[in-house]
């Protein structure tokens, strides 16, 4: 099966967080790339910030559970 790897950066900001889709990558070694490549730029370089790399099959559902409040 397929995989996607989805990278996003997150940082707190006051009373909330701050929450980045970065963008999907072909692999692993991709998205830890692109990590290399934004890290010390401004917006990523916060040490209290976090990237997160999360992988994902193409063509399947993931959220099956509904959303919101009945």
């Amino acid at each position: 099966m397929t995989k996607v790897y989805i990278l996003q950066h997150s940082s707190p900001r006051g009373d909330s967080v701050d929450e980045k889709l970065i963008g999907a990558y072909s692999s692993q070694i991709e998205a830890e790339h692109a990590i290399a490549r934004l890290k010390d730029k401004l917006g990523f370089r916060d040490p209290r910030g976090e990237f997160t790399i999360d992988t994902y099959d193409l063509n399947k559902d993931h959220w099956t559970e509904g959303f919101g409040v009945e």
